[in-house]
């Protein structure tokens, strides 16, 4: 029994972390279509502009629903589409939108 304790404690810790590579992953199947990461032209913002402007949580949340945060963050309609994502798949995709700016625009003085 206390064998297999171990084993369960890791993969519920394990599946709360959002991973970066499963994010990008989940970008490129979902995303990539509508935003681009460093640069180019797309009908929604570049990623790497995101990154440093909004919080991963924000990040998160206007993903799971665009129509919750538009207003708040300055734009006039929103075109984001509800995504039929997984949980994990949202923190995922957030953390790889979030790491693309280490610096945020947040952290300034």
């Amino acid at each position: 029994m206390k064998n297999m304790i171990m084993p369960i404690a890791v993969f519920g810790i394990t599946n709360l972390v959002a991973d970066i590579k499963s994010g990008e992953a989940v970008y490129k199947a979902n995303c990539a279509i509508c935003h681009t990461v460093n640069g180019g032209r797309a009908m929604g913002p570049d990623f790497n502009l995101v990154s440093y402007r909004r919080k991963t949580s924000q990040i998160e949340q206007y993903a799971k629903d665009p129509y919750s945060l538009y207003k708040e963050f300055g734009y006039s309609a929103n075109a984001m589409p509800t995504l039929p994502l997984e949980e994990q798949e949202f923190k995922d995709v957030a953390e790889y939108i979030s790491s693309l700016q280490p610096f945020k625009e947040w952290m300034k003085k």
